[in-house]
């Protein structure tokens, strides 16, 4: 029997954004009882909530997310269990060996590294969670993989401006799901499809998804 699990965040006003990015607010603009529709107003930032980063997020030079194919945002997915990692710990490509031998297998598939994290989301821990190494990231892509997600604020360290492991997972056209949750739960399951539709958004860095996992 197929089960579809959303991975992603709700958008709501005052919700958690990477340091520095624009506040995300979510307001009445029109009611049913004097304008005859309800209608929402969203004011947001490209990468809040359960997002995408196009490789146009980190070198103006690169892809933006329309440029991308549409089988970037969905295939087949690997989970690696990182859980356990203490805070602001990283992420080392012996973590992944055993995820990065099967994606070797599986042409196309989409990584997701279950940290734990999103158990933080809401609180200031969640700025300390663990991050990607760039010979992690370089692992990742040598094993073909070009859809990686994970359940935490970035795949770099929060705070890091350099952002090493975005540009090595961007730099072959790669996409950067990020603010994922409850990715424990896709642990254990045999067949796994994952879905990260992006907003359409020409000359976009990136933009809110509904990611969603169809688990068999």
């Amino acid at each position: 029997m197929e089960t579809w699990l959303d991975l992603s965040v709700p958008l709501v006003t005052g919700m958690p954004v990477y340091p520095g990015d624009p506040r995300v607010d979510v307001s009445r603009a029109l009611r049913v009882a004097t304008d005859g529709v309800n209608v929402l107003s969203l004011h947001m930032g490209s990468q809040s909530g359960t997002h995408v980063d196009a490789p146009y997020h980190v070198n103006s030079a690169w892809p933006t997310l329309d440029q991308l194919p549409l089988d970037r945002f969905t295939g087949p997915a690997v989970v690696a269990d990182v859980r356990g990692l203490p805070a602001r710990a990283p992420i080392t490509p012996d973590l992944l060996a055993p995820a990065l031998a099967q994606l070797r297998l599986m042409p196309g598939a989409i990584l997701l590294l279950a940290t734990g994290w999103s158990a933080y989301w809401g609180t200031d821990d969640y700025l300390a969670h663990p991050w990607l190494t760039p010979q992690a990231a370089e692992a990742v892509v040598n094993a073909g993989v070009r859809t990686i997600g994970i359940d935490a604020l970035s795949v770099d360290p929060t705070g890091d401006a350099d952002l090493p492991a975005h540009r090595a997972l961007c730099g072959p056209g790669g996409v950067i799901a990020e603010n994922l949750t409850g990715l424990d739960r896709l642990l254990g399951r045999r067949s796994i499809e994952v879905f990260l539709f992006p907003l359409h958004l020409p000359g976009a860095d990136g933009a809110p998804v509904r990611a969603v996992a169809r688990v068999g």
